[in-house]
């Protein structure tokens, strides 16, 4: 991670370049949109890093479009996937790399899609624990990212593990917490230098308990559930207005003068004009389904329900709302919401023809996230659902890409996407096997067996090893 010589991205030249031409404008300029504004700061500055060609052949190959191809091979190039199957012909290229996979098992790379890595590093202490802004009920106008630590040597334990993508969320003390991110797991000295390329911001929004017993007991809203409701309602109504006046003010129908800018209306004014996704914690069955109500009232899309340990009950109604739902294997009952759970959960949710998702929500479980998606597979088919790996798979990859916006670029094998790739020693779904090398972007960013690419934190440096002394 550490690089001793700066260099700036081109979209860094290109947004700094940017805004110094708008400073040169003069007042007579038109005031842009708040959105415009987002686009000239924070933009990703992560790059695909330079790796040569590779071919893996003789592998069992799982695609995550419910595919098994056995003895198959897969080329990627320029951090694209260039082909997939039994018949892919190796190219005429000096630097091409090919990996004899025989007895070992690919897949796409995992995505996270709850992980709060950076925004509660490790160690875990106080004065970095920047995940959860518990100063009002409503905190759209935070944004995860300007909290994340970027060498948290939690991301390299969670690269081990298989994860090629994550998305970084505020925590859920709020009704609504503010901006999620979605990152690539790579280092970076700065945020920027993680953010998944066009990724589109979540919006992180909490029902049931946390809410209510975070601000009832400083004695002030929402003390009660219908209380959190009122506060997403009144919410949305003042995002709506903010959003009617700045379009009227594009169109020329307003006084002429442009709305002040209000960073907290802002973000809830993005999902109302389908550019930022909810992300939605929620238990109980009957908070998902009034959740689902409010964004009817409001016109919006409730993307992912997250932990939804009574999904199963609702798993119909999922379906029918295209919501996607984000949940654990076998972790429930540590507090009274999170009661009522089956582990048969995701498998029930997914049977539904609804969008399953396996999730972390913690720096342990996301080590190993191939092996929770096992726990559920397991519990489907004592059920007798006869779910196999092929299909299992999609639970942390293709449906994962779906729940944050990124399903058309990553989450799957197929030509074109991107080369976020996991070679295993076995069958991803054996508590035996481990991930052998890591791809971001057709690069490799993890080898077991190679010391060169194990990535180790900066604040990992400084640590001392007694041991050897």
């Amino acid at each position: 991670m550490f690089m001793k010589v700066m260099q700036f991205s081109k979209s860094f030249l290109a947004a700094f370049v940017g805004a110094a031409f708008l400073v040169g404008c003069g007042e007579d300029e038109p005031a842009s949109h708040p959105k415009d504004s987002d686009s000239q700061a924070f933009v990703s500055q992560y790059e695909v890093r330079e790796y040569h060609p590779v071919l893996i052949k003789n592998a069992t190959i799982l695609t995550a479009t419910g595919e098994k191809i056995e003895n198959g091979s897969v080329l990627f190039s320029e951090g694209e996937i260039v082909a997939v199957g039994t018949d892919v012909e190796a190219p005429s290229d000096d630097n091409l790399e090919v990996i004899d996979a025989e007895g070992k098992w690919v897949t796409p790379g995992i995505i996270d899609v709850h992980s709060h890595l950076g925004v509660y590093p490790a160690p875990g202490v106080q004065s970095s624990a920047d995940g959860n802004e518990m100063t009002a009920p409503v905190t759209a106008d935070v944004w995860a990212e300007h909290s994340v630590w970027p060498q948290d040597p939690q991301f390299q334990l969670a690269l081990a593990g298989g994860v090629t993508s994550l998305q970084i969320l505020p925590g859920s003390a709020n009704l609504v917490g503010g901006r999620g991110v979605t990152l690539k797991n790579v280092p970076g000295r700065s945020v920027m230098e993680m953010k998944f390329p066009e990724a589109p911001y979540g919006l992180k929004m909490a029902c049931g308990e946390n809410p209510k017993r975070v601000y009832g007991s400083k004695g002030q809203a929402p003390m009660t559930r219908m209380g959190n409701v009122a506060g997403y309602r009144k919410s949305w109504i003042a995002a709506k207005d903010y959003m009617e006046k700045w379009d009227e003010y594009e169109s020329g129908l307003g006084n002429g003068k442009p709305p002040k800018r209000d960073l907290r209306l802002e973000s809830l004014a993005g999902v109302l004009r389908g550019e930022i996704l909810i992300q939605n914690h929620c238990y109980r069955a009957d908070e998902m389904l009034v959740m689902m109500e409010i964004a009817k009232e409001f016109d919006f899309k409730v993307t992912t329900f997250h932990h939804g340990v009574e999904a199963y009950k609702i798993a119909d109604k999922l379906a029918e709302n295209d919501v996607c739902s984000a949940l654990w294997s076998d972790w429930w009952g540590f507090k009274q919401e999170a009661y009522d759970m089956v582990e048969s959960n995701v498998a029930l949710v997914d049977k539904a023809d609804a969008c399953a998702v396996v999730h972390s929500d913690s720096a342990t479980v996301i080590q190993h996230l191939n092996k929770e998606a096992a726990k559920a597979m397991t519990s489907g088919n004592r059920l007798g659902m006869d779910i196999k790996p092929e299909h299992a798979i999609k639970w942390i990859t293709i449906n994962a890409a779906k729940a944050i916006g990124v399903e058309e670029k990553t989450g799957s094998l197929e030509e074109g996407k991107m080369a976020d790739i996991v070679l295993w020693d076995g069958n991803p779904f054996s508590v035996y096997t481990k991930a052998e090398k890591v791809y971001v972007d057709g690069a490799l960013m993890f080898d077991r067996n190679n010391e060169q690419f194990q990535p180790v934190s900066d604040f990992k440096l400084t640590t001392i090893d007694t041991e050897s002394n």
